[in-house]
Protein backbone atom coordinates (compact mmCIF):
# COMPACT_ATOMS: atom_id res chain seq x y z
CA UNK A 1 0.00 0.00 0.00
CA UNK A 2 1.73 3.16 -1.18
CA UNK A 3 1.44 6.76 0.57
CA UNK A 4 -2.00 8.07 -1.39
CA UNK A 5 -3.93 4.19 -0.86
CA UNK A 6 -2.69 4.98 3.30
CA UNK A 7 -4.07 8.38 3.53
CA UNK A 8 -6.78 7.31 1.06
CA UNK A 9 -7.48 4.62 3.84
CA UNK A 10 -6.74 5.64 7.04
CA UNK A 11 -9.07 8.82 6.43
CA UNK A 12 -12.09 6.11 5.59
CA UNK A 13 -11.61 4.04 8.74
CA UNK A 14 -11.03 6.92 10.80
CA UNK A 15 -14.57 8.60 9.75
CA UNK A 16 -16.16 4.87 9.23
CA UNK A 17 -14.96 4.00 13.48
CA UNK A 18 -15.69 7.33 14.48
CA UNK A 19 -19.30 6.99 13.16
CA UNK A 20 -19.50 3.32 14.72
CA UNK A 21 -18.95 5.47 18.22
CA UNK A 22 -21.13 7.87 17.67
CA UNK A 23 -23.99 5.52 16.60
CA UNK A 24 -23.44 2.62 18.35
CA UNK A 25 -21.98 3.60 21.89
CA UNK A 26 -19.09 4.43 23.14
CA UNK A 27 -17.18 1.04 23.65
CA UNK A 28 -16.38 1.73 19.39
CA UNK A 29 -14.56 4.75 20.30
CA UNK A 30 -11.58 2.28 21.74
CA UNK A 31 -11.09 1.25 18.06
CA UNK A 32 -11.33 4.71 17.11
CA UNK A 33 -8.60 5.51 19.37
CA UNK A 34 -6.64 2.74 18.15
CA UNK A 35 -6.73 3.77 14.41
CA UNK A 36 -5.82 7.32 15.28
CA UNK A 37 -2.75 5.65 16.84
CA UNK A 38 -2.06 3.69 13.81
CA UNK A 39 -2.59 6.84 10.96
CA UNK A 40 -0.47 8.77 13.64
CA UNK A 41 1.79 6.35 12.78
CA UNK A 42 1.46 6.03 9.56
CA UNK A 43 1.73 10.12 8.91
CA UNK A 44 4.94 9.49 11.14
CA UNK A 45 6.52 7.08 8.77
CA UNK A 46 5.18 9.28 5.29
CA UNK A 47 7.67 12.39 6.85
CA UNK A 48 10.66 10.72 8.47
CA UNK A 49 13.77 10.64 5.66
CA UNK A 50 15.75 8.08 7.16
CA UNK A 51 14.04 4.67 5.81
CA UNK A 52 12.88 4.61 2.32
CA UNK A 53 10.55 1.61 3.16
CA UNK A 54 8.63 2.86 5.80
CA UNK A 55 8.25 6.21 3.81
CA UNK A 56 6.92 4.71 0.47
CA UNK A 57 4.97 1.85 2.61
CA UNK A 58 3.63 3.75 5.63
CA UNK A 59 3.01 1.00 8.81
CA UNK A 60 3.34 -2.06 6.76
CA UNK A 61 6.43 -0.86 5.64
CA UNK A 62 7.68 -1.83 9.81
CA UNK A 63 7.06 -5.01 9.48
CA UNK A 64 10.23 -5.30 7.29
CA UNK A 65 12.26 -3.92 10.12
CA UNK A 66 10.53 -6.15 12.66
CA UNK A 67 11.04 -9.31 10.79
CA UNK A 68 14.92 -8.20 10.34
CA UNK A 69 15.47 -7.74 13.79
CA UNK A 70 13.36 -11.36 14.36
CA UNK A 71 16.04 -13.33 12.61
CA UNK A 72 19.30 -14.17 14.08
CA UNK A 73 22.11 -12.01 12.95
CA UNK A 74 24.58 -15.22 11.86
CA UNK A 75 22.23 -15.46 8.55
CA UNK A 76 22.43 -11.61 7.91
CA UNK A 77 25.07 -12.19 6.01
CA UNK A 78 24.65 -13.46 2.31
CA UNK A 79 26.44 -16.07 0.52
CA UNK A 80 28.33 -15.58 -3.09
CA UNK A 81 28.77 -18.70 -4.70
CA UNK A 82 31.45 -19.13 -8.04
CA UNK A 83 29.73 -21.00 -10.89
CA UNK A 84 29.88 -24.09 -9.08
CA UNK A 85 28.39 -23.41 -6.43
CA UNK A 86 30.63 -23.79 -3.97
CA UNK A 87 31.38 -20.96 -1.18
CA UNK A 88 33.28 -18.16 -2.49
CA UNK A 89 33.21 -15.27 -0.08
CA UNK A 90 30.67 -13.67 2.46
CA UNK A 91 29.34 -10.28 2.01
CA UNK A 92 27.87 -9.13 5.64
CA UNK A 93 25.10 -6.70 4.96
CA UNK A 94 24.81 -5.55 8.75
CA UNK A 95 28.52 -4.36 8.05
CA UNK A 96 27.78 -2.49 5.28
CA UNK A 97 24.35 -0.83 6.50
CA UNK A 98 26.32 -0.25 9.78
CA UNK A 99 29.20 1.67 8.29
CA UNK A 100 26.87 3.65 5.77
CA UNK A 101 25.00 5.24 9.44
CA UNK A 102 28.26 4.64 11.63
CA UNK A 103 26.63 2.35 14.59
CA UNK A 104 28.31 0.04 16.32
CA UNK A 105 30.81 -2.14 13.79
CA UNK A 106 32.09 -4.99 15.97
CA UNK A 107 30.34 -8.65 16.68
CA UNK A 108 30.44 -10.89 19.06
CA UNK A 109 31.96 -14.60 19.31
CA UNK A 110 34.51 -13.83 16.76
CA UNK A 111 34.49 -15.40 13.55
CA UNK A 112 30.81 -15.72 11.89
CA UNK A 113 32.79 -17.85 8.72
CA UNK A 114 33.50 -21.92 9.35
CA UNK A 115 37.44 -21.03 8.90
CA UNK A 116 37.89 -24.94 7.81
CA UNK A 117 35.89 -24.41 4.70
CA UNK A 118 37.11 -24.80 1.06
CA UNK A 119 37.45 -21.43 0.15
CA UNK A 120 37.97 -19.38 3.38
CA UNK A 121 40.11 -16.66 3.02
CA UNK A 122 42.54 -14.55 5.32
CA UNK A 123 45.00 -11.61 5.46
CA UNK A 124 48.37 -12.17 6.88
CA UNK A 125 49.47 -9.88 9.64
CA UNK A 126 53.00 -8.99 11.15
CA UNK A 127 54.15 -8.75 14.54
CA UNK A 128 55.66 -5.33 14.13
CA UNK A 129 51.81 -3.91 12.87
CA UNK A 130 51.74 -0.36 11.82
CA UNK A 131 50.11 2.06 13.88
CA UNK A 132 46.64 3.60 12.41
CA UNK A 133 47.69 7.03 12.82
CA UNK A 134 51.22 7.29 11.14
CA UNK A 135 49.29 5.60 7.43
CA UNK A 136 47.91 7.37 4.59
CA UNK A 137 43.70 7.83 5.57
CA UNK A 138 42.96 8.65 2.16
CA UNK A 139 45.63 6.82 -0.48
CA UNK A 140 44.68 7.65 -3.92
CA UNK A 141 45.92 6.74 -7.30
CA UNK A 142 46.87 9.32 -10.25
CA UNK A 143 45.57 8.31 -13.75
CA UNK A 144 46.81 9.66 -16.64
CA UNK A 145 50.17 8.16 -18.83
CA UNK A 146 52.37 9.70 -21.77
CA UNK A 147 49.41 10.97 -23.43
CA UNK A 148 47.19 11.92 -21.02
CA UNK A 149 46.93 15.90 -20.53
CA UNK A 150 44.68 16.14 -17.54
CA UNK A 151 45.48 13.30 -15.17
CA UNK A 152 43.05 12.52 -12.59
CA UNK A 153 43.60 11.82 -8.87
CA UNK A 154 41.39 8.92 -7.65
CA UNK A 155 40.19 7.52 -4.69
CA UNK A 156 41.16 3.63 -4.87
CA UNK A 157 37.75 2.97 -4.07
CA UNK A 158 34.93 4.05 -6.40
CA UNK A 159 31.00 3.74 -7.75
CA UNK A 160 31.17 0.95 -10.64
CA UNK A 161 28.87 1.59 -13.34
CA UNK A 162 25.01 2.10 -12.91
CA UNK A 163 23.17 3.98 -15.58
CA UNK A 164 20.33 6.53 -14.84
CA UNK A 165 17.78 4.42 -16.18
CA UNK A 166 18.22 1.27 -14.16
CA UNK A 167 18.77 4.06 -11.10
CA UNK A 168 16.03 6.49 -10.21
CA UNK A 169 17.41 10.23 -10.54
CA UNK A 170 17.33 10.41 -6.95
CA UNK A 171 19.39 7.32 -6.74
CA UNK A 172 21.94 8.49 -8.93
CA UNK A 173 22.18 11.86 -6.91
CA UNK A 174 22.45 10.29 -3.85
CA UNK A 175 25.73 8.83 -5.09
CA UNK A 176 26.96 11.52 -6.62
CA UNK A 177 26.14 13.77 -3.90
CA UNK A 178 27.94 10.98 -1.59
CA UNK A 179 30.72 10.74 -3.98
CA UNK A 180 31.38 14.63 -3.74
CA UNK A 181 31.51 14.77 -0.30
CA UNK A 182 34.09 11.57 0.20
CA UNK A 183 36.11 12.45 -2.57
CA UNK A 184 35.77 9.62 -4.51
CA UNK A 185 34.27 8.97 -8.42
CA UNK A 186 31.08 8.00 -9.94
CA UNK A 187 30.66 5.65 -12.85
CA UNK A 188 27.92 6.90 -15.03
CA UNK A 189 27.43 3.34 -16.77
CA UNK A 190 26.03 3.18 -19.85
CA UNK A 191 23.34 5.57 -19.98
CA UNK A 192 24.99 8.76 -20.53
CA UNK A 193 25.63 11.71 -18.13
CA UNK A 194 21.78 13.33 -16.85
CA UNK A 195 21.17 16.56 -15.33
CA UNK A 196 21.18 14.01 -11.58
CA UNK A 197 24.38 13.09 -12.43
CA UNK A 198 25.35 16.91 -12.65
CA UNK A 199 23.11 18.73 -9.63
CA UNK A 200 25.85 17.98 -7.05
CA UNK A 201 29.60 18.37 -8.89
CA UNK A 202 30.45 15.04 -7.37
CA UNK A 203 33.81 13.83 -9.96
CA UNK A 204 32.01 11.68 -13.13
CA UNK A 205 33.65 8.75 -15.00
CA UNK A 206 32.29 8.94 -18.00
CA UNK A 207 31.57 5.62 -19.44
CA UNK A 208 30.72 4.81 -23.18
CA UNK A 209 29.00 1.57 -24.03
CA UNK A 210 27.92 -0.37 -27.82
CA UNK A 211 24.73 2.55 -27.66
CA UNK A 212 26.64 5.49 -27.47
CA UNK A 213 24.31 7.26 -25.12
CA UNK A 214 24.69 10.56 -25.01
CA UNK A 215 27.23 10.57 -27.74
CA UNK A 216 25.26 9.03 -31.16
CA UNK A 217 23.77 10.37 -33.93
CA UNK A 218 20.30 9.41 -35.07
CA UNK A 219 21.28 6.47 -36.09
CA UNK A 220 22.77 5.19 -33.08
CA UNK A 221 26.65 5.82 -34.31
CA UNK A 222 29.20 7.59 -32.53
CA UNK A 223 29.14 11.32 -32.52
CA UNK A 224 32.31 12.79 -32.39
CA UNK A 225 30.46 16.20 -32.01
CA UNK A 226 28.23 15.09 -28.76
CA UNK A 227 31.19 13.31 -27.40
CA UNK A 228 33.71 16.39 -27.42
CA UNK A 229 30.76 18.66 -26.13
CA UNK A 230 30.10 16.22 -22.90
CA UNK A 231 33.40 14.76 -22.28
CA UNK A 232 34.68 18.21 -21.39
CA UNK A 233 32.61 18.89 -18.90
CA UNK A 234 34.49 19.83 -15.72
CA UNK A 235 33.21 16.78 -13.60
CA UNK A 236 33.92 14.00 -16.10
CA UNK A 237 37.65 13.06 -14.85
CA UNK A 238 38.00 10.40 -16.90
CA UNK A 239 36.02 8.50 -20.06
CA UNK A 240 35.53 4.22 -19.78
CA UNK A 241 34.90 2.79 -23.23
CA UNK A 242 32.60 -0.33 -22.54
CA UNK A 243 33.80 -3.61 -24.60
CA UNK A 244 31.54 -6.04 -22.20
CA UNK A 245 30.28 -5.78 -18.55
CA UNK A 246 30.59 -8.93 -16.18
CA UNK A 247 27.11 -9.55 -15.62
CA UNK A 248 26.44 -9.87 -19.01
CA UNK A 249 29.57 -10.27 -21.08
CA UNK A 250 28.60 -10.52 -25.42
CA UNK A 251 25.17 -9.16 -24.55
CA UNK A 252 24.13 -5.86 -24.98
CA UNK A 253 21.62 -4.10 -22.42
CA UNK A 254 18.08 -3.68 -22.09
CA UNK A 255 16.32 -0.70 -20.73
CA UNK A 256 12.37 -2.04 -20.55
CA UNK A 257 9.94 0.21 -22.12
CA UNK A 258 8.56 1.24 -18.43
CA UNK A 259 11.55 2.85 -17.41
CA UNK A 260 12.29 4.65 -20.60
CA UNK A 261 10.84 8.32 -19.35
CA UNK A 262 11.11 11.42 -21.51
CA UNK A 263 13.68 12.48 -19.57
CA UNK A 264 15.72 9.34 -19.96
CA UNK A 265 14.92 9.28 -23.75
CA UNK A 266 16.27 12.99 -24.22
CA UNK A 267 19.70 11.81 -22.22
CA UNK A 268 20.14 9.51 -24.50
CA UNK A 269 18.92 10.45 -27.76
CA UNK A 270 16.55 7.57 -27.78
CA UNK A 271 12.61 7.22 -28.84
CA UNK A 272 10.67 7.27 -25.20
CA UNK A 273 8.42 4.72 -23.95
CA UNK A 274 10.23 1.91 -25.86
CA UNK A 275 12.74 -0.89 -24.84
CA UNK A 276 15.81 -0.11 -25.95
CA UNK A 277 18.76 -2.75 -26.18
CA UNK A 278 21.70 -2.07 -26.38
CA UNK A 279 24.20 -4.29 -29.67
CA UNK A 280 26.84 -6.34 -28.33
CA UNK A 281 29.23 -4.81 -30.28
CA UNK A 282 30.76 -1.59 -31.05
CA UNK A 283 30.43 -0.19 -34.43
CA UNK A 284 33.18 2.55 -34.27
CA UNK A 285 35.90 -0.22 -34.47
CA UNK A 286 36.53 -3.62 -35.70
CA UNK A 287 39.52 -5.01 -34.86
CA UNK A 288 41.84 -4.60 -31.85
CA UNK A 289 44.16 -2.27 -34.20
CA UNK A 290 41.32 0.05 -34.59
CA UNK A 291 39.72 0.21 -31.22
CA UNK A 292 43.43 1.29 -29.79
CA UNK A 293 43.15 4.37 -32.63
CA UNK A 294 39.35 4.71 -31.33
CA UNK A 295 41.00 4.96 -27.92
CA UNK A 296 43.16 7.52 -28.53
CA UNK A 297 40.37 9.10 -30.51
CA UNK A 298 38.29 9.58 -27.49
CA UNK A 299 41.31 10.86 -25.99
CA UNK A 300 42.03 13.84 -28.11
CA UNK A 301 38.37 14.80 -28.43
CA UNK A 302 38.32 15.22 -24.67
CA UNK A 303 41.44 17.13 -24.31
CA UNK A 304 43.61 15.05 -23.34
CA UNK A 305 41.48 13.71 -20.39
CA UNK A 306 42.51 9.60 -19.05
CA UNK A 307 40.67 7.15 -21.34
CA UNK A 308 40.01 3.30 -20.92
CA UNK A 309 38.76 0.64 -21.24
CA UNK A 310 35.92 -1.52 -19.30
CA UNK A 311 35.68 -5.79 -20.08
CA UNK A 312 35.45 -8.93 -18.69
CA UNK A 313 37.44 -11.57 -19.93
CA UNK A 314 36.17 -14.25 -22.59
CA UNK A 315 38.77 -15.22 -25.41
CA UNK A 316 41.96 -14.59 -23.69
CA UNK A 317 43.68 -14.18 -27.32
CA UNK A 318 41.44 -11.36 -28.04
CA UNK A 319 43.08 -9.68 -24.63
CA UNK A 320 46.40 -10.11 -25.98
CA UNK A 321 45.60 -8.97 -29.63
CA UNK A 322 44.61 -5.72 -28.12
CA UNK A 323 47.72 -5.80 -25.74
CA UNK A 324 50.04 -6.57 -29.29
CA UNK A 325 48.03 -3.04 -31.19
CA UNK A 326 48.75 -0.88 -27.96
CA UNK A 327 52.65 -2.13 -28.51
CA UNK A 328 52.57 -1.50 -32.42
CA UNK A 329 50.60 1.44 -32.32
CA UNK A 330 52.30 2.81 -29.28
CA UNK A 331 48.87 3.96 -27.98
CA UNK A 332 47.86 2.97 -24.50
CA UNK A 333 44.73 3.42 -22.20
CA UNK A 334 45.39 5.06 -18.91
CA UNK A 335 43.36 2.66 -17.22
CA UNK A 336 41.71 -0.98 -17.99
CA UNK A 337 38.67 -1.90 -16.00
CA UNK A 338 38.61 -5.73 -15.05
CA UNK A 339 34.90 -6.78 -14.51
CA UNK A 340 34.10 -9.76 -13.08
CA UNK A 341 31.36 -12.38 -14.52
CA UNK A 342 29.66 -12.60 -10.87
CA UNK A 343 28.79 -9.25 -11.48
CA UNK A 344 25.13 -7.88 -10.82
CA UNK A 345 22.44 -6.78 -13.41
CA UNK A 346 18.76 -6.14 -13.84
CA UNK A 347 18.69 -6.55 -17.72
CA UNK A 348 20.17 -9.28 -18.30
CA UNK A 349 19.38 -13.43 -19.14
CA UNK A 350 19.93 -15.56 -16.55
CA UNK A 351 22.72 -17.56 -18.73
CA UNK A 352 24.43 -14.82 -19.11
CA UNK A 353 24.46 -14.21 -15.77
CA UNK A 354 25.47 -17.16 -14.62
CA UNK A 355 27.56 -18.84 -17.19
CA UNK A 356 29.60 -16.23 -19.19
CA UNK A 357 32.53 -14.42 -18.47
CA UNK A 358 35.76 -14.84 -16.55
CA UNK A 359 35.14 -14.57 -12.45
CA UNK A 360 37.15 -11.23 -11.58
CA UNK A 361 39.97 -12.51 -10.05
CA UNK A 362 40.71 -14.92 -12.58
CA UNK A 363 39.99 -12.37 -15.25
CA UNK A 364 42.48 -9.68 -12.98
CA UNK A 365 45.48 -12.06 -12.32
CA UNK A 366 45.82 -13.02 -16.00
CA UNK A 367 44.84 -9.27 -17.02
CA UNK A 368 47.74 -7.76 -14.78
CA UNK A 369 50.25 -10.96 -16.05
CA UNK A 370 50.21 -10.44 -19.63
CA UNK A 371 50.33 -6.58 -19.32
CA UNK A 372 53.65 -7.56 -16.59
CA UNK A 373 54.66 -10.05 -19.36
CA UNK A 374 54.34 -7.33 -22.35
CA UNK A 375 56.12 -4.94 -20.08
CA UNK A 376 53.17 -2.38 -20.88
CA UNK A 377 51.95 -2.26 -17.41
CA UNK A 378 53.69 0.95 -16.81
CA UNK A 379 51.53 2.29 -19.09
CA UNK A 380 48.05 1.16 -17.74
CA UNK A 381 46.48 1.52 -14.41
CA UNK A 382 44.33 -1.48 -13.52
CA UNK A 383 40.97 -0.88 -11.09
CA UNK A 384 39.20 -4.22 -10.24
CA UNK A 385 34.81 -4.82 -10.43
CA UNK A 386 33.09 -7.17 -9.16
CA UNK A 387 31.50 -7.84 -5.47
CA UNK A 388 33.52 -5.88 -3.69
CA UNK A 389 32.29 -4.74 -0.20
CA UNK A 390 34.93 -4.60 2.22
CA UNK A 391 38.35 -3.55 3.33
CA UNK A 392 39.23 -7.39 2.69
CA UNK A 393 37.84 -7.34 -0.76
CA UNK A 394 39.76 -4.31 -1.40
CA UNK A 395 43.17 -5.49 -0.05
CA UNK A 396 43.14 -8.71 -2.22
CA UNK A 397 42.05 -7.33 -5.17
CA UNK A 398 45.13 -4.50 -4.46
CA UNK A 399 47.16 -7.85 -4.12
CA UNK A 400 46.67 -9.18 -7.46
CA UNK A 401 47.73 -6.05 -9.29
CA UNK A 402 44.91 -3.38 -8.95
CA UNK A 403 45.52 -0.40 -8.30
CA UNK A 404 42.01 0.77 -7.77
CA UNK A 405 38.57 -1.07 -7.01
CA UNK A 406 34.98 -0.15 -8.14
CA UNK A 407 31.88 -1.17 -6.55
CA UNK A 408 27.99 -1.26 -7.26
CA UNK A 409 26.34 -3.17 -4.80
CA UNK A 410 27.46 -2.58 -1.97
CA UNK A 411 27.20 1.31 -2.53
CA UNK A 412 23.58 0.50 -3.36
CA UNK A 413 22.92 -1.00 -0.35
CA UNK A 414 24.75 2.29 1.60
CA UNK A 415 21.94 4.14 0.05
CA UNK A 416 19.17 1.64 0.97
CA UNK A 417 19.29 -1.40 -1.35
CA UNK A 418 17.25 -4.24 0.51
CA UNK A 419 18.22 -6.93 -2.28
CA UNK A 420 14.63 -7.36 -2.84
CA UNK A 421 15.40 -8.68 -6.25
CA UNK A 422 12.64 -6.21 -8.47
CA UNK A 423 15.21 -4.32 -10.23
CA UNK A 424 13.98 -5.20 -13.50
CA UNK A 425 10.59 -4.72 -12.92
CA UNK A 426 10.44 -0.96 -11.92
CA UNK A 427 9.04 -2.24 -8.66
CA UNK A 428 11.79 -1.45 -6.46
CA UNK A 429 10.40 -1.17 -2.69
CA UNK A 430 13.54 1.36 -1.53
CA UNK A 431 13.16 3.82 -4.86
CA UNK A 432 16.69 2.94 -5.84
CA UNK A 433 16.07 1.12 -9.42
CA UNK A 434 12.56 2.04 -10.12
CA UNK A 435 11.01 5.49 -12.41
CA UNK A 436 7.95 4.77 -10.57
CA UNK A 437 7.26 8.07 -8.72
CA UNK A 438 5.20 6.94 -5.91
CA UNK A 439 8.22 4.90 -5.34
CA UNK A 440 11.05 7.27 -5.67
CA UNK A 441 9.98 9.50 -3.80
CA UNK A 442 10.87 7.07 -0.76
CA UNK A 443 14.91 8.25 -1.23
CA UNK A 444 16.07 11.12 0.17
CA UNK A 445 18.64 11.93 -1.31
CA UNK A 446 19.73 14.53 2.03
CA UNK A 447 20.13 11.17 4.11
CA UNK A 448 21.28 8.57 1.86
CA UNK A 449 24.41 11.10 0.18
CA UNK A 450 25.94 11.02 3.73
CA UNK A 451 25.43 7.19 4.14
CA UNK A 452 27.46 6.65 1.43
CA UNK A 453 30.07 8.95 2.18
CA UNK A 454 30.13 7.10 5.76
CA UNK A 455 30.29 3.82 4.07
CA UNK A 456 33.25 5.16 1.85
CA UNK A 457 35.07 6.44 4.74
CA UNK A 458 35.24 3.68 6.31
CA UNK A 459 35.43 0.35 4.09
CA UNK A 460 38.78 2.38 2.87
CA UNK A 461 39.75 3.30 6.86
CA UNK A 462 39.10 -0.97 6.88
CA UNK A 463 41.62 -1.49 4.27
CA UNK A 464 44.13 0.83 5.77
CA UNK A 465 44.13 -1.11 8.83
CA UNK A 466 44.70 -3.99 6.97
CA UNK A 467 47.47 -2.58 5.47
CA UNK A 468 49.22 -1.89 9.00
CA UNK A 469 47.90 -4.95 10.38
CA UNK A 470 50.06 -6.59 7.64
CA UNK A 471 53.13 -4.68 8.48
CA UNK A 472 52.80 -2.18 5.29
CA UNK A 473 52.41 1.46 5.23
CA UNK A 474 52.20 1.52 1.24
CA UNK A 475 49.88 -0.27 -1.12
CA UNK A 476 52.35 -1.60 -3.29
CA UNK A 477 54.14 -3.29 -1.35
CA UNK A 478 51.30 -5.44 -0.71
CA UNK A 479 51.78 -8.59 -2.60
CA UNK A 480 49.94 -12.03 -3.76
CA UNK A 481 51.96 -13.47 -0.78
CA UNK A 482 49.68 -11.48 1.71
CA UNK A 483 46.28 -13.41 1.20
CA UNK A 484 45.72 -16.81 1.58
CA UNK A 485 43.14 -19.09 0.66
CA UNK A 486 41.78 -22.52 2.05
CA UNK A 487 42.08 -25.26 -0.73
CA UNK A 488 41.15 -28.58 1.41
CA UNK A 489 40.45 -29.37 4.95
CA UNK A 490 44.78 -29.41 5.74
CA UNK A 491 46.44 -27.48 2.52
CA UNK A 492 46.00 -23.96 2.46
CA UNK A 493 47.74 -22.02 -0.52
CA UNK A 494 49.08 -18.34 -0.69
CA UNK A 495 47.75 -16.14 -3.53
CA UNK A 496 51.18 -16.26 -5.68
CA UNK A 497 50.31 -20.08 -5.47
CA UNK A 498 47.11 -20.28 -6.92
CA UNK A 499 47.93 -17.29 -9.53
CA UNK A 500 51.66 -17.05 -9.83
CA UNK A 501 52.92 -13.87 -11.32
CA UNK A 502 54.47 -13.25 -14.25
CA UNK A 503 58.40 -11.18 -14.39
CA UNK A 504 58.50 -7.82 -15.98
CA UNK A 505 59.28 -7.87 -19.70
CA UNK A 506 59.27 -11.94 -19.47
CA UNK A 507 56.76 -12.32 -22.62
CA UNK A 508 58.88 -10.01 -24.44
CA UNK A 509 61.79 -12.35 -24.15
CA UNK A 510 59.91 -15.44 -25.67
CA UNK A 511 59.27 -16.40 -22.20
CA UNK A 512 55.55 -17.02 -22.19
CA UNK A 513 54.21 -19.73 -19.79
CA UNK A 514 52.53 -23.01 -21.34
CA UNK A 515 49.31 -21.88 -20.35
CA UNK A 516 49.49 -18.73 -22.29
CA UNK A 517 51.06 -20.05 -25.29
CA UNK A 518 47.74 -21.35 -27.01
CA UNK A 519 46.03 -17.21 -26.79
CA UNK A 520 49.24 -16.56 -28.05
CA UNK A 521 48.89 -18.53 -31.05
CA UNK A 522 45.54 -17.55 -31.47
CA UNK A 523 45.74 -13.87 -31.21
CA UNK A 524 45.58 -11.24 -34.31
CA UNK A 525 45.39 -7.41 -34.12
CA UNK A 526 43.33 -7.12 -37.44
CA UNK A 527 40.47 -9.51 -36.26
CA UNK A 528 38.72 -10.62 -33.30
CA UNK A 529 37.78 -14.44 -32.47
CA UNK A 530 39.98 -17.25 -32.40
CA UNK A 531 42.53 -18.02 -35.35
CA UNK A 532 44.06 -21.56 -34.60
CA UNK A 533 48.22 -21.94 -34.94
CA UNK A 534 47.70 -18.22 -36.69
CA UNK A 535 50.63 -16.02 -35.56
CA UNK A 536 50.33 -11.71 -35.33
CA UNK A 537 52.94 -10.38 -37.39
Amino acid sequence: MHRKGFVIISTLTLLVTFGLGYFLGSSWFVLFGIVIVLTFMGYQDMLQTRHAVRRIFPLLGRLRYLMEDMRPKMYQYFIESDIDGRPFHRVDRSTIYQRAKKTLQTIPFGTEFDVYEEGYEWMCHSIAPKAFKTLNHDPRVVFGNKDCKQPYSASIFNISAMSFGSLSGQAVEAMNAGAKIGNFAQNTGEGGISDHHLKHGGDLIWQVGTGYFGCRDENGNFSPELYAEKSKLPSVKMIELKISQGAKPGHGGILPASKNTEEIARIRHIKPHTIVESPPYHSAFDTPYEMVQFIQKLRDLSGGKPVGFKLCIGHKSEFISICQAMIKLDIYPDFITVDGGEGGTGAAPQEFSNYVGAPMLDGLDFVVNILNGLDIRKHIRVIASGKVSSGFHIARAIALGADTVNSARAMMMAIGCIQARLCNTNTCPTGITTQDPKLTVGLVVDDKKVRLANYHEEAVKAFVELLGASGLNEMRNLTRHHIYRRVSLNSMLDYEEIFPSIPVGSMLKGEIPEKYKPDFANANINSWGIHPNQQTA
